[in-house]
């Protein structure tokens, strides 16, 4: 008999593989106690819904969101970076210790979950940093409403596009297939630890060493976090790029991080456009040429 959780995996899904399925699930639950029956439960209606949604490991939509996810989390990590070093900056140019409101520590502090979880993610613990970097992204959205509803005012078009940009980038590692999610840099549980300290202290030292010279600068602010936060990922990321697909929704969560800072605006997007078009045709380019003269390099 198959349970009736199974019936959320598509038809096709369920006539090739039902029996498996009802059998897995009947030996995970067998004596199994609440918790455990509720996470697998879980996990068959997270994998039911990525197989509705064209986001199996085997679909096409799996590997485009895999090869996308490292640059995603790294996106959200810089933008996060941004924020703190922005607001701590200013904090210090300003001489005055009351420039910062409350919320700005409520936000500074959602910001820093995003940061340490996006780091984390890409260092090795990638399903707790991802789901922190999420949680801190979603808090900063919620924090932000509860402070302009309850004032009867109603969020104008861009500051929702200012909301989604950094949701929509930091969903997107939610999205990758389990068993493509990109391997950890940190090799152990102290480099993991090394990393979620390194990123908040390197924000801090952003800040405070350059607040009155470059930092008050816009690009530097986020050109900075953007070059470091890019180095996380690794190389083996950026070669798991193979397709215009992958590169556009790769790139996207850069372009939707220049937007919610003020860097990306409907006079800068076209240019912005024209480089990553450029950078495609790059790849696509140099891709069959490594293919190409890799057989004849072990000649």
């Amino acid at each position: 008999m198959t349970p009736p959780i199974l019936r959320l995996y598509p038809a096709g899904f369920r006539r090739a593989f039902g029996d498996e399925l009802a059998e897995a699930y009947r030996e995970a639950t067998e004596g199994a106690g609440r918790a455990a029956r509720l996470r697998e439960a879980c996990d068959v209606v997270a994998h039911a819904l990525r197989l509705r949604l064209g986001l199996g490991s085997a679909q096409r939509g799996g590997r485009l969101f895999a090869a996308a996810a490292p640059f995603a989390l790294a996106a959200t990590a810089a933008y996060a970076a941004f924020d703190l070093v922005s607001v701590t900056s200013d904090r210090i140019v300003s001489g005055d210790p009351d420039f910062l409101v409350p919320l700005s520590y409520v936000l500074g502090g959602c910001d820093l979950l995003a940061l340490v979880g996006a780091v984390v993610a890409l260092g090795g613990r990638y399903v707790a940093g991802a789901r922190c970097a999420f949680a801190g992204v979603a808090a900063t959205a919620v924090a932000l409403l509860a402070v302009l509803l309850p004032a009867g005012a109603s969020p104008a078009p861009e500051f929702t596009a200012y909301l989604l940009a950094p949701m929509v980038a930091a969903v997107v590692p939610l999205a990758c297939p389990p068993d493509l999610r990109p391997p950890g840099r940190a090799r152990s549980a102290a480099g993991i630890v090394a990393s979620a300290v390194w990123a908040p202290l390197a924000v801090a030292v952003l800040a405070v060493t350059d607040a009155d010279g470059l930092g008050s600068v816009l690009l530097w602010r986020l050109g900075v976090p953007v070059a470091a936060a890019l180095l996380l990922p690794g190389r083996r990321a950026l070669a798991g790029i193979r397709t215009t697909g992958q590169f556009a929704l790769a790139s996207t969560p850069f372009v939707a991080m220049g937007y919610s800072a003020g860097v990306v605006d409907q006079d800068t997007l076209p240019p912005v456009a024209v480089l990553l078009a450029g950078a495609a045709l790059l790849l696509r380019l140099w891709r069959p040429r490594r293919r190409d003269s890799g057989p004849a390099g072990t000649r």
